[in-house]
């Protein structure tokens, strides 16, 4: 059973079978929001999605970032990612023909921001959640 169904941009459905929020700067060392912190934070997340989902390959969504009028500090100009980090394991129909359909399904784990906590779904997911390149980015495995 799927948490939800996503319909990406090229008409595939992808079940979404494990998802993980994190706050983006919650336990961030006293500091500003900068590139070097969002880039640790980018790097951090890949890690650990790699471990965590070890057989699934991981693919980053680059996120948006705002550049608020605010004081550069010794790290540079303050850069704002959205504030809810999401990991997310994805699986769908087999992407080789020759697979039996029954045996076999695809997965990809995706990582990507949002402002808020809502679980994707249907059309209504961020834009370049949808946007995946599932043919190109998914791996194929045996149930």
């Amino acid at each position: 059973m799927s948490l939800a169904r996503v319909v990406l941009t090229c008409g595939r459905s992808v079940d979404l079978a494990d998802l993980r929020f994190s706050s983006t700067y919650g336990g961030t060392p006293e500091s500003y929001p900068c590139k070097p912190v969002n880039e640790m934070k980018i790097k951090d997340l890949l890690v650990a999605a790699e471990q965590a989902f070890p057989e699934t390959p991981v693919h980053l969504v680059p996120p948006a970032r705002e550049y608020p009028h605010q004081y550069a500090g010794a790290f540079g100009p303050v850069e704002m990612l959205p504030s809810v980090a999401c990991v997310g394991t994805f699986r769908s129909a087999a992407l080789d023909p020759a697979h039996d359909p029954v045996l076999y399904r695809s997965a990809l784990t995706v990582i990507w921001f949002q402002p808020t906590t809502r679980v994707p779904s249907g059309c209504e997911a961020e834009a370049g959640l949808r946007d995946v390149v599932w043919d190109e980015l998914a791996r194929d495995y045996e149930l």
